[in-house]
């Protein structure tokens, strides 16, 4: 726990706190951690645990189950590839390929200067517009392989990291 500081762990118990009274709080703090940080790494878990008294299995198992729940930091702009069964049979397959093949990283992965992460989805419910592919809540649909570089060149302008 030494690399959160003393205001992160303050914040971190502000948020049990705020669902104390909650039957079962799990998934809210869980989800206003996630969203306060982008990510719920194992020693946030185990405040999470000190503070509510479930288990830090039970709280590592919700953050694994959950996609999106995320133990490591993700990218300043964040790909999710829907995979769903619409999406598959249209080419996404080839359209995640090509953005990792761009960026150097796998599915999962995030780029070293922390701008992109790469997510396998699975159906986000958009298969009329299939392959789709959401970057930041945005929706690209009919997406093809030649339209990715373009995509990544146009998000790499914008610019910055974290």
């Amino acid at each position: 726990m030494a690399h959160i500081s003393d205001a992160g762990v303050t914040k971190i118990c502000e948020i049990c706190d705020r669902y104390a009274n909650e039957k079962t709080p799990l998934m809210m703090i869980l989800s206003d951690i996630q969203n306060e940080y982008g990510y719920i790494p194992l020693d946030v878990q185990q405040i999470v645990s000190e503070k509510t008294g479930i288990s830090v299995a039970e709280i590592y198992g919700v953050v694994t189950f959950y996609s999106f729940f995320s133990l490591e930091p993700k990218g300043k702009y964040v790909i999710g590839c829907c995979m769903g069964t619409a999406c598959y049979v249209k080419g996404a397959q080839l359209v995640m390929d090509k953005f990792s093949e761009i960026l150097g990283i796998a599915p999962g992965e995030t780029t070293a200067d922390g701008m992109f992460t790469i997510d396998a989805l699975r159906c986000i419910g958009a298969c009329g517009i299939a392959p789709a592919v959401t970057i930041n809540g945005k929706v690209y649909p009919k997406l093809s392989v030649d339209q990715v570089p373009g995509i990544v060149a146009e998000y790499k302008a914008l610019g910055g990291g974290n």
